[in-house]
């Protein structure tokens, strides 16, 4: 009986928890048959975080078994184990299992150094990204491909499938406001896995100078966009399930606004509210500090009243009606938004929409054209069928 259990747990659990028939889903760090051989014998580099696992290991301890001679790591947001606050800098250090070097790839050094790829063959990339373009994962992911290609060394990606990749939404990206979290002409969702989109960065040439990576892409197996997809392992520690994933690409224009989006509560990226005196609203909550999530929420201490969003309101669109609802409660117009709301947006038109009263169908109807746009570039650079 004991057995049986364990071989059922081990169906259940095994993967990406996706599974369409007898078609089990299986990411690219668990389609080690057709990668290993790229790395025997040659000394290598990974850029992982806490998502890079196969089933319940980490990669890093997956390639050591195998025998793979890993002599650098490098860490991006939220570090090796995905326990640093967003925004917060990864100082270097050494992992605690292996006593392997990490160097932080957030902060100052957003990007390798040649002098620390010396001695490197090959990189390996493998982390969950969520299909935001400000999500920084991506933004890592161009500046490693960026120096892999300014130092002749070849780039492995694990593609894993996107839990927002069954739709394509949002202004898309104005060169002048390119940044950490936006550095690509592509909308606020894309529709794409991390593997597609370096393909895309290479396809276009949007590295430093027109370089091009030496690119390998593992892609995942029995993966379609159109079908829902469930991190196993939270991809950053404010993303804790599928509904804040779900919800990020519109809530996270609030990062740029005074409203909270649930920082230092049990439910981040699942509710928002702004100072209770300002709003009538039933629902409240108080931000707290809580380690490795949130040391100093936005109000912290203070008691806010919003809403918790209803995962029925969740669409496959980027919900405007949040933004326009809070800019006409809060008091003072001119504090609503702060410096960082157009580099979320990726333009400075979004804003001056919302002051002017325009209606979430005239606002939509101002990105078509450049979405259409967008989706007929990004259809040569699909691996896995598409949602439409």
């Amino acid at each position: 009986m004991k057995q049986l259990f364990i071989l059922v747990s081990t169906l259940i659990f095994t993967s990406c928890s996706a599974q369409k028939g007898n078609m089990q889903l299986l990411t690219g760090a668990e389609n080690s048959e057709k990668y290993l051989n790229d790395l025997k014998d040659k000394k290598v580099a990974l850029v992982v975080n806490q998502t890079s696992r196969i089933n319940e290991e980490h990669l890093l301890d997956f390639l050591l078994t195998n025998k793979i001679n890993i002599t650098q790591l490098f860490s991006p947001e939220h570090g090796i184990r995905g326990n640093a606050d967003a925004g917060e800098k990864v100082n270097n250090e050494k992992d605690n299992k292996t006593g392997l070097p990490i160097i932080s790839l957030y902060g100052e050094n957003k990007k390798p150094k040649a002098t620390q790829l010396t001695e490197i063959d090959i990189v390996v990339f493998d982390m969950q990204d969520v299909g935001a373009r400000f999500y920084t994962y991506l933004s890592t992911l161009h500046y490693v491909m960026e120096a892999c290609a300014e130092n002749k060394i070849k780039l492995l990606v694990l593609d894993r499938p996107n839990p927002n990749g069954d739709y394509v939404d949002g202004p898309v990206l104005e060169p002048a406001l390119k940044s950490f979290v936006g550095m690509h002409p592509i909308p606020i969702v894309h529709g794409m896995t991390l593997g597609e989109l370096a393909l895309m960065i290479n396809g276009e040439k949007w590295l430093k100078d027109s370089a091009m990576c030496d690119l390998k892409v593992i892609s995942c197996t029995n993966y379609k966009h159109k079908q829902s997809f469930t991190p196993p392992v939270k991809p950053s520690p404010n993303l804790p399930n599928l509904n804040s994933i779900r919800f990020y690409p519109t809530l996270c224009l609030f990062e740029g606004t005074v409203v909270s989006v649930g920082r230092g509560t049990d439910l981040p990226f699942q509710i928002i509210g702004i100072p209770d005196s300002l709003t009538n609203s039933d629902f409240t909550f108080t931000p707290r500090s809580i380690q490795g999530m949130a040391k100093k929420p936005l109000y912290e201490g203070r008691r806010c009243a919003g809403e918790r969003l209803d995962t029925n309101t969740i669409k496959k669109e980027i919900n405007l009606y949040y933004l326009i609802k809070y800019y006409n409660l809060y008091p003072n117009k001119d504090k609503y938004f702060n410096i960082f709301f157009n580099k979320l947006a990726g333009n400075t038109i979004l804003q001056d929409q919302i002051k002017k009263e325009l209606s979430v169908d005239e606002i939509r109807k101002s990105w078509q054209n450049e979405l259409t746009t967008f989706k007929k570039k990004r259809k040569k650079y699909l691996l896995y069928s598409d949602f439409e």
